[in-house]
């Protein structure tokens, strides 16, 4: 089991424009879906990406978690008013 702290600060490490457009990221391992959950946060608008633990592997391997990478995106384009 990863620490939620390091797994917060490879997301961030992975995704460099969360910091850069200042979403707040909330890391949790939910027990009952047994998954990690990510929430972002930027005014009002909100995401929760569950992150399975394989996933989280990943990620923490330094690959790209592509699921949430896209979600990010899309929160990022929600934040900057664009749409596609």
């Amino acid at each position: 089991m990863h620490d939620k702290k390091e797994l917060c600060k490879k997301i961030v490490a992975l995704y460099p424009d969360l910091g850069a457009c200042g979403i707040d990221v909330g890391v949790a391992f939910d027990t009952d879906k047994k998954a990690w959950t990510v929430d972002l946060k930027k005014d009002n608008h909100e995401l929760r990406h569950y992150l399975e633990p394989n996933d989280a592997d990943d990620c923490m391997d330094g690959k790209q978690c592509v699921a949430l990478g896209l979600e990010i995106a899309q929160l990022t384009k929600n934040i900057k008013g664009e749409q596609f």
